[in-house]
């Protein structure tokens, strides 16, 4: 009896885990795509959000514990990450599609020499956005990149509610 219920238990935990942590669920995605957008209508008078300020914050915060710069915030990539984050929830799909056009945009309306880029769907909180972005090492890698200058930040909801998040970082 008790080998059963060892086993029940096991089987439970182990059960969670793959099915906690499997890609589909943790809600970071990596990847890009060549899809053709519109880059003239580009809104730079950006309103930053109380939850878009606090995942700002925690990412300077997690580069100055490391002694990296802090990164200035630019409106410009804020509107050009809002464009891709309202592309994402009309899609209902979490993507880095037309990554490549907003590189040209930053590189072209302000300056850039190199673009990264972080989506995220489904988290409730900025803690949770940025802890989710630093367990995937891709994702972590450009948060902590020495090089980047410059970020910006763009979240929204769907319908039911559920967060998505376009996070870009430049180099100037």
């Amino acid at each position: 009896m008790k080998s059963l219920i060892t086993f029940f238990l096991s089987f439970v935990f182990l059960s969670s885990i793959l099915i906690s942590c499997s890609k589909e669920d943790d809600g970071i995605y990596f990847g890009e795509t060549n899809e053709n957008i519109n880059t003239e209508n580009i809104n730079t008078t950006v309103i930053y959000s109380a939850l878009e300020i606090e995942i700002l914050n925690l990412v300077n915060g997690h580069r100055e514990t490391l002694g990296l710069k802090k990164l200035t915030r630019l409106n410009i990539i804020s509107g050009v990450a809002d464009g891709h984050t309202d592309y994402m929830v009309k899609k209902g799909v979490v993507n880095h599609d037309n990554f490549n056009f907003r590189t040209e945009t930053l590189t072209n309306k302000a300056g850039a020499t190199s673009v990264g880029e972080n989506v995220a769907f489904g988290f409730s909180s900025a803690q949770g956005v940025l802890n989710g972005w630093l367990n995937s090492e891709e994702h972590k890698k450009i948060i902590e990149n020495e090089n980047y200058t410059h970020f910006g930040i763009s979240t929204e909801s769907n319908s039911e509610g559920r967060n998505y998040f376009t996070q870009i970082f430049i180099s100037k």
